[in-house]
This record gives C-alpha cells, structure tokens and sequence, in this order.
C-alpha cells in the first residue's frame, strides 16, 4: 500500500497550492466556492496566492507516494470551533484513504487549538464527500447558512469534546 504523507505548508509554498488549487477547481467546479476563472489569467499572481496561504489557519497537502494528490485548509478558531475548507483529492488518488487522512490531520490540529468542534460545507448533490465525513464523525445538521440560490449546501459538525 503507498504511504500517504501529510504536510502543513506555508506562503513559501505557494506554487505547490496554486498546482493543487487549479487542478481541483478545473476537476470538481460546483465544490468550491471560487471558480477555475476567478484564480486564472489577472487573478494568478504569486502576491495573492501567498494571501491566501497566508490568511487562513492551517494549509495541508497531502502526498501519495511522494506525488501531491490532496489538500485541505482550516479556518483559525472562531467562537470554539474552526472550519475545514477547499479539501479536494485528485481522482487518481480518491478511494485509496487520502481525504480521510487529511480529515484526521484538521482535527488533530483542532484539537491542538482546544477548540469544541470542526465545521464545514458540502454541496447536498457531493454524496461521496458526505460519506467520507460522515465516516469521520461528522453530523448534518441541516442547510448551511451560506447556501446560494442553485446549490444547496449541508452544515456537518463533529464534536471534539
């Protein structure tokens, strides 16, 4: 079985995100927020990608057999809890435990932030992202309150306490 390597990066290692980001805004569109467009021709700038390495709390990258195939972000603390945001596995790579690694790796370092609980969003129609967390412990706990017109999205909550 390949081994699956976990790493926290920094704004230093913005080209590596920026590879992961594109991939997984071009394979998986309706799962993110953004768009393939908006991080694309003027908006592709190395000051902005390490912005966005910069202003979130924990960026990962998940290797597979030394090949980056994944990465997950997590929000800093907020009111006990933080968020797990733009996870995404390559396709080569779903199914072989990857995205349940870097699941286990947010909350661990959740947990390190003594936070009560991790949140996130995920589109109702992503049933496989839904299995996954659910696995992991996740609840729905219904409509997420950023839900836009056309493209429902689920609240999941996993308790750490």
């Amino acid at each position: 079985m390949p081994s699956i390597e976990v790493q926290a990066i920094g704004v230093d290692d913005w080209a590596l995100w920026r590879e992961l980001r594109l991939r997984a805004l071009a394979d998986a569109p309706s799962a993110f927020g953004s768009t393939l467009a908006d991080w694309t021709g003027p908006g592709d700038i190395e000051q902005r990608w390490r912005q966005r390495l910069s202003s979130v709390g924990l960026n990962l990258v998940a290797s597979l057999s030394v090949k980056p195939v994944g990465m997950a972000s997590a929000t800093s603390p907020v009111k006990d809890e933080v968020e797990l945001i733009s996870m995404w596995v390559a396709p080569e790579a779903r199914g072989r435990g990857v995205g349940g690694t870097l699941v286990e790796a947010i909350v661990m370092w959740a947990l390190k932030q003594s936070v009560a609980r991790v949140a996130l969003d995920v589109r109702e129609t992503n049933k496989d992202a839904i299995n996954l967390y659910t696995r992991h412990d996740f609840v729905d706990i219904g409509v997420s309150p950023n839900s836009e017109p056309g493209a429902p999205e689920r609240r999941m909550l996993r308790l750490l306490a």
